[in-house]
């Protein structure tokens, strides 16, 4: 049986299409975050920006479960922080982070972030990830660490110094606080997020257990190149959209 092709990020002839194709997967990303546990109250948000609003985006109603999003329930926020369509309130912190972060990237699509356990408990310690493992090697050169704490972030400048930091990187590493990840696809940012919150884990448990040995700068670069890229990151991300999208067709209300 000859091999069906990988599939490819797809292109969209409307840009009525691409939206419906950004929200379905945003809403798919925060069932899947539901399902890992990282909906922890009203914390944790992905967006997703608008392809025709490139200074809006679209984001989960504050105070709505993440296993419960649906489509129809993202909201589109403008510049100022206004809902300009939805039917429910926008998380001022949210707002304040995610703002600054499609401003001052605009390769970026989507950021997810959420008050994962693993991510948060690794952030305490102020440090960006070691090359312990093959999987973190996609971070390798590549995410950052935000080490300032003032309480929750409600500042739009501090949002703008957190975006300052996360520079051109696909991570960053919120002292005190936890994760946040940026793609160029809903699918993108999601799949980073789940990854580094694995390798969050996965140094946790190594440094309780002893001293891990460190993967070579040169090896750690190339493994990066391999399955760091924004492509490798949506790819990854397609077997939990189909068995979220089939587990929960609700999410396309």
């Amino acid at each position: 049986m000859k091999a069906q092709p990988r599939p490819e990020i797809p292109s969209f002839p409307t840009v009525e299409e691409e939206r419906t194709y950004r929200k379905q997967h945003l809403a798919a990303a925060l069932r899947i975050f539901a399902r890992f546990g990282w909906s922890e109250g009203t914390a944790g948000h992905i967006t997703a920006r608008d392809p025709e609003l490139p200074d809006h985006f679209w984001v989960n109603p504050y105070g709505r479960h993440f296993a419960q999003v649906r489509v129809s329930d993202l909201l589109l926020v403008n510049e100022r922080g206004e809902v300009v369509e939805g039917a429910r309130n926008v998380n001022a912190a949210g707002f304040a982070i995610h703002s600054q972060v499609h401003a001052a990237r605009p390769d970026v699509v989507s950021a997810a972030h959420a008050h994962s356990m693993y991510g948060k408990t690794w952030s305490s310690f102020g440090r960006p990830l070691d090359p312990i493992t093959q999987d973190v090697c996609s971070f390798y050169g590549d995410h950052a660490v935000f080490d300032e704490f003032t309480g929750v972030v409600l500042d739009p400048e501090e949002g703008k110094r957190l975006a300052h930091t996360l520079g051109e990187n696909k991570a960053i590493i919120l002292q005190n606080h936890g994760l946040l990840t940026v793609g160029a696809t809903v699918d993108e940012a999601a799949w980073w997020f789940i990854k580094m919150e694995r390798s969050c884990e996965s140094q946790l448990l190594a440094e309780a257990a002893g001293k891990p040995k460190l993967i070579s700068p040169e090896i750690a670069e190339l493994t990066r190149s391999q399955s760091g890229t924004p492509k490798a990151g949506w790819y990854a991300f397609q077997p939990l959209f189909e068995w979220i999208a089939e587990e929960e067709p609700s999410l396309f209300d």
